[in-house]
């Protein structure tokens, strides 16, 4: 099976701590409430800040939260056991955009536990794309709107949602998740 796989809030637990950082940076720094929704899951639809507010906590932040963040529990043991039984996996994330040392930063951390996966593809905006290109039989993703998107295009997806982000109607094409072990489930399920 070809799996697409995000990194921030499936792999790597960096979501986590960009909430905590946005919160810190927007009861400290803004001395305010900017949050409109929380069930969102990126910054820039959770508060309401303008676009210089947006500009500094990308510089103030970024690179610190993603040295500060780890792997997923329970990652690596579902890896593992998922490539040693054929599947392969294709990283299909956004990270490098904003800030380019945290695509290096993610290589380190990966690299740090033995994780090598079959193809990789950085700072990508429309995920819909290669999945298609790559022909995928399941992404697993954190961001609702992705998820969305792709299980509406007939893209098979597992939405690793957490506390708090906004819940989507399970579908022939999507399946929500919160941990490695319900992704092994499913992924066993589908054969």
């Amino acid at each position: 099976m070809k799996i697409g796989i995000d990194l921030d809030g499936v792999v790597i637990d960096s979501e986590q701590t960009f909430r905590t950082y946005e919160e810190i940076y927007d009861v400290d720094y803004l001395k305010g409430n900017h949050l409109v929704n929380s069930e969102e899951p990126k910054f820039q639809a959770r508060y309401c800040w303008t676009k210089e507010e947006q500009a500094e906590f990308i510089k103030r932040y970024f690179l610190q939260i993603s040295k500060e963040s780890n792997l997923m529990s329970g990652f690596v043991g579902v890896y593992d056991l998922l490539k040693k039984q054929g599947n392969e996996f294709v990283v299909i994330t956004a990270r490098g955009g904003f800030v380019k040392e945290m695509k290096k930063d993610a290589i380190r951390l990966l690299e740090e536990q033995n994780i090598k996966f079959d193809k990789y593809y950085w700072n990508i905006d429309d995920k819909l794309e290669i999945c298609q290109k790559e022909k995928v039989d399941l992404m697993i993703d954190d961001d609702w709107k992705i998820v969305e998107n792709l299980s509406n295009h007939h893209v098979k997806c597992l939405y690793f949602r957490d506390v708090g982000l906004k819940k989507l109607p399970e579908s022939e094409y999507l399946k929500e998740v919160r941990n490695w072990g319900e992704v092994y489930r499913y992924i066993k399920k589908m054969g």
